[in-house]
């Protein structure tokens, strides 16, 4: 696992090439050359903070703006038969 670092400006003009190296490990983003965050990989981040998976159902309670929204998911009517062989 390697550390790469970036400036926030370096980081500001591709921060697709910062989300590829955090792949391979963490990434500093320096702000006036001191380290100021740290880019991971969500798995790492969860291992560091002992947490265990997310679930989808808890990660979309963490999404902002999603407070007052209703979904009712269809229900899906399923018939079973015996299967017919020969």
């Amino acid at each position: 696992m390697s550390i790469q670092t970036y400036s926030s400006r370096d980081f500001t003009r591709d921060v697709s090439k910062a989300k590829r190296a955090a792949a391979d490990g963490p990434v500093f983003i320096t702000d006036r050359g001191r380290p100021a965050f740290a880019l991971l990989k969500i798995e790492d981040y969860y291992n560091l903070a002992g947490q265990n998976k997310v679930s989808l159902l808890e990660l979309m309670d963490g999404l902002e703006g999603g407070v007052g929204i209703e979904f009712d998911a269809p229900s899906l009517q399923v018939e079973f038969r015996q299967a017919e062989l020969g």
